[in-house]
C-alpha cells in the first residue's frame, strides 16, 4: 500500500472529491471540478444522481437504525457532509457505533476533524481500501469498535462502481458479507448507464480512460448481492427506495441512473 503522502495528489481527480463537488461542497480541487464538469457535460443529471444517492443513504440508515441495528460499517464513506451515517443513526439510537473506511487521506483528515460521536456511541476511521477486504476485516480498530457477534449494517454506497471486474468485485463482497453475523444487512448503490444514450455512453467512456469507473446494470448488481434477502421494494432506483416521504414527484429513474438495494443476511 502507498503512503498517505503518496496518495495526496491534488492534480489528479479523485472520486470522493468529485462527488463532494457535485453535492455543492468546497472540499475539492481544480482537477476534481474539471473532471466533474466533463462528466456533467455528458450526463447533465449527474448532480441529481449524487443528491439522490445521498438521500438513499440517509433513508436506509434511518430505517435500519429503527429496526434495531446499532453497528454500521461504512466503506468508501467520502468527505463528510450533512447526514453522515453516524448522525442519522445516533439520532435514533445514541449508542450506535460506526466505522468509516476510506483510502483518500483528504477524506480521513476531514473525517477525523469534523466527525464526532455522541457521548454514548463511538466512531472509528480506517485508512483502508475496499479492494483489500482482508485488511479491513483484520484491522484492530474494527474489532475494537464493532461486535461481530451482533448484527452489523455494511454500507457499500456509490463505491462498488470503482471496483473493476478484474479486481473480483464478487469475491470482495462475498468476503465482507461472509464475516457478518446472521441478521446483518448490506446497503448498496451502484451507478448504471443502462438508461443512457449511445452518444452519452461514448462521452462518458472517453472521460473514463483508465476504466476505473465501471457502471453495471441492475441485473448485475442483483447478481453481486446473491444469497441475501432483499427488503421491499427490492432493487430499484435510489430515488424510489422507500421514498414516500420525499418531495413528489420523484425524479425519473433515467435521470438518476443509480440503483440501490438493502438486503439482509439470513
Amino acid at each position: 500500500m502507498s503512503s498517505a503522502a503518496d496518495r495526496f495528489d491534488t492534480t489528479v481527480a479523485h472520486p470522493a472529491r468529485r462527488y463532494n463537488y457535485w453535492l455543492g461542497g468546497k472540499d475539492n480541487f481544480a482537477a476534481d471540478r474539471a473532471s466533474g464538469d466533463a462528466i456533467e457535460a455528458a450526463m447533465p443529471s449527474i448532480r441529481l444522481m449524487a443528491i439522490e444517492n445521498r438521500m438513499f443513504l440517509g433513508r436506509a440508515v434511518e430505517y435500519l437504525a429503527g429496526q434495531g441495528v446499532r453497528q454500521f460499517l461504512d466503506i468508501g464513506t467520502g468527505i463528510p457532509a450533512p447526514g453522515n451515517t453516524h448522525e442519522v443513526a445516533q439520532a435514533i439510537q445514541p449508542s450506535t457505533r460506526t466505522v468509516y473506511v476510506d483510502n483518500d487521506p483528504i477524506v480521513l483528515t476531514h473525517a477525523r476533524a469534523l466527525i464526532t460521536s455522541g457521548p454514548e456511541g463511538s466512531i472509528s476511521y480506517l485508512d483502508a481500501d475496499l479492494r483489500e477486504p482482508g485488511q479491513i476485516l483484520g484491522h484492530p480498530e474494527l474489532a475494537a469498535t464493532l461486535d461481530f457477534t451482533q448484527p452489523i449494517a455494511l454500507l457499500l454506497v456509490a463505491v462498488l462502481h470503482f471496483i473493476r471486474d478484474d479486481e473480483d468485485p464478487q469475491g470482495i463482497i462475498d468476503k465482507l458479507v461472509g464475516a457478518l453475523p446472521p441478521g446483518s444487512y448490506v446497503v448498496a448503490s451502484h451507478a448504471t448507464w443502462e438508461y443512457q444514450s449511445a452518444k452519452a455512453i461514448a462521452e462518458l467512456t472517453a472521460n473514463n480512460p483508465d476504466g476505473r469507473f465501471v457502471p453495471r446494470t441492475g441485473d448485475r448488481l442483483r447478481e453481486l448481492m446473491h444469497g441475501l434477502d432483499f427488503l421491499d421494494p427490492g432493487l430499484v432506483s435510489v430515488s424510489r427506495w422507500r421514498a414516500d416521504g420525499e418531495p413528489q414527484p420523484r425524479p425519473r429513474i433515467e435521470d438518476v441512473s443509480c440503483n440501490g438495494v438493502v438486503a439482509r443476511k439470513i
